[in-house]
């Protein structure tokens, strides 16, 4: 008898979870304004609502927190972060800051000028917003089946060569760099095949443009390579990592992701130039170069984060249980964005609720139908999302109008997996009686889905 598959870890310690009535939902949904973010943690059963600093971290990270250094100035642990980055990354140059979008506002301060265009696989929200707010361009060039999420491919995540190609002709002067991100957030969790980020490389040294990758998720990437692409089979994992950035000049993390930590997030380039350009700027926002905006405890914790984040057995045990949610939810004929992601399922809000405008906000009416079925809460990648555009003012909408269900590392078993798949299909089975969903009441200027207050229709 084959033996099942099974967690490549087991559980020290347990966080106790507090079930709510639908009555006390109810209040506390309209006391946040309909915004999902304004939630107390404690008013969560399931928390779907990102992955990014909500894993449980192993053993050999709480230990080497107990190591860390907290020197102002040249501490061990930023050393110890600085060999294991040029080890699994190859890149000799990094600073540390305290999250991902703190990494894109440094390096796009070097970067990044006014009517600049950055072409990129469909730039996440903090991305796009660093973009924006220095009146640049962020083109998507994402390939266009990435907008059917029926359809069937391996790497729904790629760049389209041929839309890059276009705009490094037409907008060549105004391009400073290519941006990739694996796993590609915004279009499903989908990865970014080895094919494209060396067809993308290719492209870009033609037109003499350096590339930079947004690498949150690169080692779920990896594994999708390893797994899917003919020829990588055989590979490590820190072996495709390794290949991958050797086609970028640069790359920005938040750590908070692949490398499982609750903290933290980085930029590794090749080029000394950018690096002493970057920490005027990281001195300034985050702190001094070797703790940028971290401690010594999460650097530490980091440098064993991102060796764990890149074996395979872990990264199987934890891609499988995004699988298995998807699994559940073909057994309810509930569509979603196919095939599974990385670090997250994506319902397909369009086709869920056909009876709500899309003014009413499809995406975000679906996440709160679903903390109300069963408090889990789930976060809007549609129109709130995509924000107005910044010229005409007008709300952008995308082609996809997602709720995301974004999978916590080593945190949930298989049950609270199931409990996800049935309270979605509760809300699935009524899908036809829901009829209108929310206005804006309020919003911020930029990046507004954070702060967002809204109003049934």
């Amino acid at each position: 008898m084959e033996l099942p598959f099974s967690e490549s870890y087991r559980i020290k310690m347990v966080e106790p979870l507090r079930r709510s009535t639908r009555a006390e939902r109810e209040k506390w949904i309209k006391e946040a304004h309909y915004n999902l973010f304004n939630l107390r943690s404690e008013q969560v059963f399931i928390d779907l609502l990102t992955d990014s600093g909500t894993g449980a971290m192993s053993d050999r990270q709480w230990s080497a927190m107990m190591l860390g250094d907290e020197s102002y100035a040249g501490a061990s642990s930023y050393y110890n972060l600085k060999a294991a980055i040029k080890t699994i990354l190859g890149f000799d140059y990094f600073l540390p800051t305290h999250q991902g979008r703190a990494a894109e506002n440094v390096l796009f301060s070097v970067l990044i000028k006014e009517d600049d265009i950055i072409p990129g696989n469909s730039h996440f929200d903090t991305t796009k917003g660093h973009i924006e707010y220095r009146k640049a361009v962020a083109l998507d060039c994402t390939i266009s089946e990435a907008a059917n999420t029926q359809m069937e491919l391996p790497f729904k995540g790629n760049m389209c060569l041929t839309k890059l190609e276009k705009a490094l002709t037409e907008h060549h002067e105004k391009i400073p760099f290519v941006l990739v991100t694996v796993t590609n957030n915004t279009a499903g969790g989908q990865p970014v095949s080895m094919e494209c980020i060396r067809g993308v490389r290719a492209l870009a040294e033609k037109y003499k443009k350096p590339v930079i990758f947004d690498s949150a998720r690169f080692a779920e990437n990896a594994y999708f390579i390893k797994t899917r692409e003919k020829g990588f089979e055989n590979k490590s994992i820190k072996e495709i990592v390794a290949e991958m950035y050797s086609y970028a000049d640069a790359m920005t993390m938040s750590s908070k992701k692949d490398a499982i930590v609750n903290i933290g997030g980085f930029i590794a380039t090749r080029h000394k130039e950018w690096f002493d350009k970057a920490s005027v700027y990281n001195i300034m926002f985050e702190g001094f170069v070797t703790y940028g905006g971290m401690s010594g405890r999460d650097m530490n914790a980091l440098a064993v984060g991102l060796d764990e984040g890149t074996e395979f057995d872990y990264l199987e045990t934890r891609i499988k249980q995004v699988a298995y949610l998807g699994e559940l939810l073909d057994g309810y004929g509930i569509p979603y964005q196919r095939p599974a992601g990385g670090h997250a399922i994506f319902i397909d809000a369009k086709k869920v609720l056909t009876n709500v405008p899309r003014e009413e906000f499809l995406a975000q009416t679906l996440g709160i139908e679903l903390y109300l079925e069963a408090g889990i809460r789930g976060v809007e990648i549609g129109a709130i999302l995509a924000d107005r555009d910044p010229v005409t003012r007008k709300n952008r909408y995308p082609e996809l109008e997602l709720l995301r269900l974004a999978i916590p590392r080593r945190c949930y078993t298989d049950n609270h997996i199931a409990v996800v798949a049935a309270a979605l299909k509760n809300v699935f089975d009524r899908r036809e009686s829901i009829t209108s969903g929310y206005k804006i009441v309020h919003e911020a200027p930029i990046m507004r889905h954070f702060t967002v207050e809204l109003a049934k229709v």
